[in-house]
C-alpha cells in the first residue's frame, strides 16, 4: 500500500512528465487503492484521533474497522497495515475521495458537502448526464441516484472504476449500479490522450514504473511484498514476464508499447492446469506446441 506522502510524489512527477492532469488524477487514484474508507472524511490523515472526531453512534465502523483504535489519545499506529512504512495513508469516504484527489492533482475543489450537493452544485460541472451517455476517454465522476438523492461517488474512466466503500479504496470495472456522470469543470479537453509511456525494464525507478506496478497487481500479478513501490526489481520483473506468457506477448520482462497496451486494456488472467498423464517428452512438445500460451511441468513420482 502507498503512502500519502509517496502519492504526492508521484502526483508531482506525473505533472512533471507532462501527462494530461486528468489521467495524473485517475493514475493517482489508481495509487490509492487500499485507503481506508471513514464515513464524513475527506483527505484527512488516517490517525485514531482524525477517526474519532468523525465516530457516532450511526457510524460505529469509524471505530472497529481501525485495528489499532484505543479510545484515548494515544495514536497507537505501530504496525497497523494503513501505516505503511511508519507513513500515514489518508482517510476518506466517496465525496471526499474525489474531493481530494481533483484538489491534489488540479488545486480545485469540487463543491458540495455530499453527492447530492455535488452533483446539484452546476458549476462543478463541465458536463454532466445519464450512464448510457457516459463519454469515452475522458475521467469522469459516477454517481448512483435512488429516488431524488445521489448515494454514492467514485471516479470513472472508460469501462473502469475506482470508489471508496466497503471499508476500502478499491479498483473495478465499471458495473450497472452508476447511474449518473460528471465531467469535473476542472478537466482539460474533451479527450485527453494519454503521453506516450516509456520502456521499462529492470532497474528503472519513478511514477511510470509505479503505474505499471498497481496495474499489474490489479489484474492479479504479484510485484512482491513492497507492491507498487515504483522501483523495477526481479519481482516486477517475473510479474511483467508472467502477465506476457498469459498475453500472448514476447516474454522479455520488458514493458514496451505492446505490453503497455495489454495492461491498458486487459481483463485479468484466467490459468488452468490440465494434466495428461503417459506421455513420452515430444509428445509433450508436440501437444505444447498447440498451446502458444501453455508451459508444461514434469511429475515425478
Amino acid at each position: 500500500m502507498n503512502s500519502a506522502e509517496y502519492v504526492n510524489k508521484q502526483i508531482a512527477e506525473m505533472k512533471a512528465s507532462g501527462l494530461a492532469l486528468s489521467l495524473v488524477a485517475w493514475n493517482a487514484a489508481l495509487l490509492c487503492v487500499g485507503w481506508p474508507y471513514v464515513f464524513g472524511a475527506r483527505w484527512q490523515y488516517c490517525t485514531p484521533a482524525n477517526r474519532r472526531a468523525r465516530y457516532s453512534d450511526e457510524h460505529p465502523t469509524i471505530k472497529t474497522a481501525c485495528q489499532n483504535y484505543k479510545g484515548s489519545s494515544s495514536e497507537g499506529c505501530a504496525g497497523c497495515k494503513w501505516l505503511p512504512g511508519g507513513k500515514y495513508t489518508r482517510i476518506n469516504d466517496c465525496r471526499g475521495f474525489t474531493y481530494g484527489i481533483l484538489k491534489a492533482v488540479y488545486g480545485w475543489e469540487l463543491v458540495g458537502a455530499g453527492c447530492t450537493s455535488q452533483w446539484n452544485t452546476e458549476a462543478n460541472w463541465k458536463a454532466k448526464g445519464t450512464i448510457d451517455g457516459m463519454p469515452v476517454d475522458t475521467l469522469v465522476c459516477l454517481f448512483v441516484q435512488k429516488g431524488k438523492k445521489m448515494e454514492h461517488t467514485g471516479f470513472g474512466f472508460n469501462d473502469e472504476t475506482v470508489e471508496c466503500s466497503s471499508g476500502v479504496q478499491h479498483f473495478t470495472k465499471r458495473n450497472k449500479k452508476w447511474t449518473h456522470w460528471g465531467i469535473p469543470a476542472c478537466v482539460e479537453g474533451d479527450t485527453p490522450q494519454p503521453a506516450t509511456k516509456p520502456t521499462l525494464r529492470r532497474g528503472d525507478k519513478g511514477a511510470y514504473v509505479t503505474l505499471a506496478q498497481t496495474e499489474l497487481i490489479n489484474k492479479g500479478y504479484s510485484c512482491g511484498k513492497t507492491g507498487a513501490d515504483g522501483d523495477f526489481g526481479k519481482n516486477t520483473e517475473a510479474a511483467v514476464k508472467a502477465f506476457q506468457q498469459d498475453h500472448g506477448l514476447t516474454v522479455d520482462g520488458i514493458i514496451g508499447p505492446a505490453t503497455w497496451s495489454a495492461l491498458d486494456g486487459s481483463e485479468p488472467a484466467i490459468r488452468y492446469t490440465v494434466t495428461v498423464p503417459g506421455l513420452t517428452a515430444s509428445q509433450a512438445d508436440a501437444l505444447i506446441k498447440q498451446f502458444p500460451n501453455a508451459t508444461k511441468e514434469e511429475e515425478r513420482g
